[in-house]
């Protein structure tokens, strides 16, 4: 009897089975001959080889590159979107931020990307668009998934897109120079409404602070030294938001007290020539600044947004010393002041507006309390 690649014959004189199998390795084909003996151990080695026989058990089945989870309707919808950008700032998430983006969406399917974590976005989302067709995520931990047809397609498929927090340096080394960048530009060319936190906030501007060294630059080690071991720096990872041009971006700020890292990141982008007055936008914790297609900014959630200027070229900006860099304008706005940013003029309203300097590694600020913040 022959099943597979495998050949049972049956001994009637010793009343014995003998089971052979032809196997290939590269060029070198090998037989296997066994004696297969009593009928019990006899049924047993002949499951075995139907199993192995067969082409579903017979070879491992190939897992996807990427992880994907979906809710809602399982079909494509295609809407006519409004652009739109969010820069939130880690931490609790603001469900302010989500439904206008899925108002811009015009209840589309809207899609979390990802390297790391969880599809706990989806019944979140969902349940504050209950009328948009789907949610999904996908999790896209390497340049192989970032240049799967199926992570590109779903993509394109998107009305919206955001892209969640964790590590910018898991999407600068694994979605940069990918079709996923190209797709991820593509769309908000297209018009589709993008948002991300934290990290997913760090790659949205041109300029962007990578943290691909091994942890993250606090702002007394930034001030003491710029060029701290810690500051990596990279751009363009997203080229289709003009608005966001000539920025870098932060999360975290106050919470973390991240403004002297800021004022280090403005004083690189300078030094690299990248920008001759370089520009930041940080925002706290718990807040989200949305833009609008004309480049007007306003704030929901409970902390502030920082818009930061800076004059010109740093006073003291070299490897291993304190950073001297002085009068760097700051614009704050607020929800609970209902402050706006117009991002094209670099001017706010119903904010506030104060300069901060950092003078040999220490940072101040001509606000009655000095604080930076």
């Amino acid at each position: 009897m022959k099943i597979g690649n495998s050949e049972i014959k049956y001994n009637e004189y010793r009343g014995e089975c003998y089971a052979t199998e032809w196997r290939k390795w590269g060029t070198l084909t090998f037989v296997i001959s066994l004696n297969i003996g009593q009928p019990m151990k006899r049924y047993l080695i002949i499951l075995l080889l139907l199993t192995f026989s067969i082409p579903g058990f017979a070879a491992k089945q190939q897992k996807h590159p990427y992880d994907y989870f979906r809710i809602g309707n399982t079909s494509d919808v295609n809407q006519l979107t409004q652009p739109g950008t969010v820069l939130m700032g880690g931490g609790t998430d603001v469900d302010e931020a989500f439904t206008w983006m899925c108002a811009l969406s015009n209840n589309g399917d809207f899609l979390v990307i990802r390297a790391t974590g969880t599809d706990a976005y989806n019944p979140y989302i969902r349940q504050l668009c209950p009328n948009g067709n789907s949610v999904a995520t996908l999790i896209i931990p390497t340049r192989k998934a970032a240049n799967n047809q199926f992570v590109i397609d779903r993509i394109n498929e998107a009305e919206a897109i955001w892209i969640a927090g964790g590590n910018q340096a898991d999407y600068i080394n694994f979605w940069k120079n990918t079709s996923l960048q190209t797709a991820l530009n593509e769309r908000i060319l297209q018009g589709v409404p993008i948002g991300g936190t934290s990290a997913g906030l760090d790659v949205l501007t041109q300029f962007i602070y990578s943290a691909l060294a091994n942890k993250g630059v606090t702002s007394a080690q930034a001030l003491a030294d710029p060029f701290n071991q810690y500051i990596t720096l990279d751009r363009n990872f997203i080229v289709n938001l003009p608005v966001l041009a000539g920025v870098i971006g932060d999360a975290h700020v106050s919470n973390r007290d991240r403004m002297g890292r800021d004022i280090a990141f403005l004083c690189r982008t300078h030094v690299n020539g990248w920008s001759d007055q370089p520009r930041g936008i940080s925002v706290d914790e718990a807040t989200a600044l949305l833009i609008d297609t004309h480049g007007m900014g306003t704030i929901v959630g409970s902390g502030n947004a920082y818009f930061l200027q800076a004059p010109g070229a740093p006073e003291v900006c070299v490897m291993g010393s304190p950073l001297t860099y002085e009068n760097i304008g700051v614009y704050r706005i607020n929800a609970a002041t209902a402050g706006t940013f117009d991002l094209w003029s670099w001017l706010g309203s119903n904010g506030s507006e104060y300069h901060v300097s950092a003078i040999q590694g220490i940072l101040t600020s001509d606000q009655a309390n000095q604080s930076p913040y």
